[in-house]
């Protein structure tokens, strides 16, 4: 069969549907093609379920790119404010949990039922279980999709002006992630910023893993950096390495051979009335006392059983105290696209319109959404760029 449209639009996740949704409100013949058997199943896991859908205080510099000021035009396009509207106007309710993070006080279904709503009060048309054997580029795109075992005959063809790619990255393939996104960008020979696992857990060298592993499940707030980056939020002891917020938001901008900087006592100097009180400076128990009434207790013993000074002297307290504050950790890796939240890198921006995400090699070529080379923080803006980049090319195509 062929089926002739205005735009097609490959992945139907958070930006594919947005696209979808804006392209069909202007009157166009919209078709989604979702290789898997349902729509929005990343938005439908996030949140633990409920959707972090944007980020009240999102910002441009909440996102990473080979070129930070790619993403400022979209997001000033489509703001946080924006989708609330949406959000509310289907009457879900919903909270800020932390730091500006919306959720739904129901299920993330309701985000899904949301944007499958709209996308059909502007007559778009979805088709799941449509996985893409090729694309070709003529006068359009020709999209072919691959047959079933149980299919026969002529495969079904596609034909539009406009072709969207919203096929996400690598990050948690057991959703169904594949590299197609990257595949045809270098099919169409638009260069790719290597990607790699983001807000990922990571993981210890086996020393460390000696040393620490056995603290799992205990958690601190503490102050992760690399270089200017730095935050502060909850880290996580895992029986393989480190997790949690504060590790997730700073694996963005680790890199192999890269050390992160822990401060584990962010505000505190806990060793100060041991150094100005003599009597006080060879007690070991209060020492310990002192260590845990700033960390959890476990990990203030294991610290002081690896890091107590030879000798008492308040130089020695004065380095104890810095270590504390600038744990050197060397990951060896990340634990992989299995565990990462999202892929970095992608679609190099150089090669796309910053206003409407058009390729600027193939006219009616855009790129939308996890698949361009733009990442954000933890928190609802990795949503907000789907969003964003996804209504900007509904706009244009």
């Amino acid at each position: 069969m062929n089926y002739d449209f205005d735009v097609i639009i490959l992945g139907g996740g958070a930006a594919g549907l947005m696209c979808a949704i804006e392209a069909g409100r202007r009157g166009r013949r919209v078709a989604v093609l979702e290789r898997a058997p349902r729509i929005g199943k990343k938005i439908l896991i996030s949140g633990g379920g409920r959707c972090n859908f944007t980020n009240l205080h999102c910002q441009p510099e909440n996102f990473i790119s080979a070129n930070p000021h790619f993403a400022k035009s979209a997001l000033a396009a489509y703001t946080p404010s924006d989708f609330i509207a949406l959000v509310e106007k289907h009457g879900i309710r919903y909270h800020e949990k932390t730091l500006g993070q919306l959720f739904c006080d129901g299920s993330a279904q309701q985000i899904v039922t949301m944007l499958e709503s709209e996308c059909c009060n502007a007559g778009v048309r979805i088709l799941t279980n449509a996985a893409v054997e090729s694309v070709e580029h003529g006068s359009g795109f020709t999209i072919r999709l691959r047959q079933t075992a149980e299919e026969h005959g002529e495969k079904d063809e596609f034909h539009a002006a406009a072709l969207v790619v919203a096929t996400g990255g690598l990050s948690i393939p057991k959703m169904g992630a594949t590299s197609f996104g990257y595949d045809l960008a270098r099919q169409f020979e638009i260069k790719i910023i290597e990607p790699r696992p983001a807000l990922v857990p990571l993981l210890f060298t086996e020393e460390d893993s000696q040393q620490y592993s056995d603290l799992t499940g205990l958690s601190a707030e503490v102050v992760a950096a690399i270089g200017k980056h730095r935050f502060r939020e909850k880290m996580l002891f895992t029986h393989r390495g480190l997790s949690g917020p504060a590790i997730l938001q700073i694996s963005s901008f680790w890199k192999p051979l890269t050390s992160i900087s822990i401060d584990l006592a962010p505000g505190h100097d806990f060793t100060a009335p041991i150094r100005n009180n003599n009597a006080a400076r060879r007690d070991l128990p209060a020492l310990k006392a002192a260590l845990r009434a700033v960390l959890p207790h476990r990990l203030a013993d294991r610290w002081l059983d690896l890091h107590l000074p030879a000798a008492w002297t308040n130089h020695a307290l004065a380095e104890l105290e810095r270590q504390v504050h600038n744990w050197i950790v060397h990951p060896e890796s990340t634990d992989g696209y299995d565990k990462a939240e999202v892929t970095a890198g992608g679609v190099d921006t150089n090669d796309l319109s910053a206003k409407t995400m058009e390729s600027r090699k193939i006219p009616g070529l855009y790129f939308i959404g996890e698949v361009v080379d733009v990442t954000g923080h933890l928190g609802g803006f990795n949503f907000q760029w789907a969003w964003a980049s996804g209504f900007c090319a509904g706009q244009a195509t």
